[in-house]
């Protein structure tokens, strides 16, 4: 159900990315309002993220959870009715706001069934949703579209309603019970979400994050722009790459479950340095990103593409785990201050990529420092990460 849930979130999401070229000509919009669409996104996302963060840890995520996903898909569907600029920026500070709950409760489920050494792998599973929603949604958008250069908004119909879909079968499924969490032991002293905020290892992750989103939503929401309008490559050809890149992008986020549980295994790693070793790797790959302004068309600049991919996503796995460590009681409240943070610091970044690209006619600069922008977390883990003192 968490696989379905990411799978539609990201459905919902990246249908405005896959239609960019589309919505920037139906609406007569210049690369920088394209970008204030992820702006506006993003900042109701942090909003939402603050909001849903607490209230996963007062409410129950039985019933929580398919509130904000009806909130999301209902506000996926009336994106595809809109007829200007303003309306689908409404529609899409909406749906970032009921988008930001799904992560609280998903991490909240996770730290409830899985022990410590396999949330990672099953954060990776979670995850890993992200993926099949963007494959999926080209595919969805290929079958939708005509000549017509209005036929996107069927699209954003369509995957929206499948949202209501999942909120039956969660009903169907589930047990309010099945989902209590356990009840915290002696031996397991809390510590207060105050000393937690003002903890190193918190703003080793809030610089961790910020390096991450930064990547993964750079190449999410540009990839079109960058490979129709800056590479020349045909509409179809495009989509066609869009699925092929977030396959690569599942394999790299399963691999980082796997991986990690085999570094736990065969060296004897601690579950959270093996979450550090993962994390660095995808980072390389991430890098590879400084090669794109050599690289026309061709396959050396698909394939660099998909290992970029590859390592975007493997980050995200390592990232709620480390979350997790931070605090038994706080799972929700710190998801949500963590994505708040990030959303409202990196959301920026779209409006200034778009202005960047209006001024230089290119998209290779800003892909190239997104690239880099992981290694932010590694020397943030190395500077700032303390060993926890509460067991979890």
């Amino acid at each position: 159900m968490l696989l379905l849930a990411t799978t539609i979130n990201y459905m919902d999401r990246v249908t405005l990315a896959t239609a960019s070229v589309r919505v920037t000509q139906e609406f007569g919009l210049s690369e920088q309002q394209y970008g204030n669409l992820e702006l506006v996104f993003g900042w109701a996302f942090a909003v939402g993220s603050l909001v849903f963060g607490f209230l996963a840890d007062r409410l129950k995520v039985y019933w929580l959870y398919p509130c904000v996903l009806a909130g999301w898909s209902f506000m996926g569907m009336i994106s595809g009715w809109t007829q200007d600029y303003t309306g689908m920026l409404l529609c899409r500070l909406l749906l970032g706001f009921f988008e930001a709950g799904h992560w609280p409760c998903a991490l909240k489920t996770t730290f409830v069934l899985l022990s410590e050494k396999d949330r990672t792998m099953g954060n990776s599973v979670l995850q890993s949703g992200a993926s099949i929603g963007a494959i999926i949604t080209p595919q969805v958008m290929k079958l939708l579209l005509t000549d017509d250069l209005g036929s996107w908004r069927s699209a954003f119909v369509v995957v929206g309603g499948t949202g209501l879909l999942w909120v039956a079968l969660w009903f169907v499924m589930l047990r309010p019970r099945d989902l209590d969490a356990p009840k915290p032991t002696a031996q397991a002293p809390s510590l207060t979400l105050c000393s937690i905020l003002t903890s190193r290892s918190f703003w080793a992750l809030a610089l961790l994050i910020t390096g991450t989103q930064t990547v993964w939503h750079m190449y999410r929401v540009w990839m079109m722009k960058f490979l129709q309008t800056g590479r020349g490559y045909a509409e179809s050809e495009a989509l066609n790459f869009n699925s092929i890149y977030f396959i690569a992008t599942d394999v790299g986020c399963l691999l980082a479950g796997f991986v990690s549980l085999w570094l736990i295994r065969q060296f004897s790693l601690s579950a959270h340095d093996s979450r550090r070793w993962v994390y660095a790797v995808a980072c390389g790959l991430t890098s590879l990103s400084v090669a794109l302004p050599w690289l026309g068309q061709g396959w050396a600049l698909l394939g660099v593409l998909l290992l970029i991919g590859a390592g975007a996503l493997a980050l995200f796995p390592c990232y709620y785990s480390f979350v997790q460590e931070l605090s038994a009681q706080h799972v929700g409240r710190l998801t949500g201050l963590l994505s708040c943070w990030v959303w409202a610091v990196t959301s920026p970044l779209h409006s200034l990529f778009g202005w960047v690209a209006d001024k230089t006619g290119s998209y290779d600069l800003g892909l190239v420092i997104a690239g880099l922008a992981p290694w932010i977390g590694v020397m943030a883990m190395r500077m700032l990460w303390q060993p926890q003192r509460q067991a979890i």
